[in-house]
């Protein structure tokens, strides 16, 4: 009879950082992290975003991903530390 899939060890995926507590990688974590600053803050949106400027600022869309990488890179060191 064929197996049903059953895992016989450890088939967790080969990644560079090593799982956190919970079986998520930190990398999982800080993506997490930046989504809910992104949510909460409206960070790297163009116009209209959280803040006490009196001014909105217009981002073309390079610049938002731009700042989003910038902030993933953040949220990353944070998680590592």
């Amino acid at each position: 009879m064929a197996e049903t899939g059953t895992p016989t060890g450890n088939n967790t995926p080969e990644t560079g950082t090593p799982p956190a507590p919970g079986g998520r990688s930190k990398d999982e974590v800080a993506l997490d992290l930046m989504k809910f600053i992104v949510v909460t803050t409206g960070y790297g949106k163009s116009a209209g975003s959280a803040g006490f400027s009196g001014e909105p600022v217009a981002r073309s869309a390079e610049e938002q991903a731009d700042a989003l990488v910038e902030l993933f890179q953040r949220c990353r060191k944070i998680v590592n530390e």
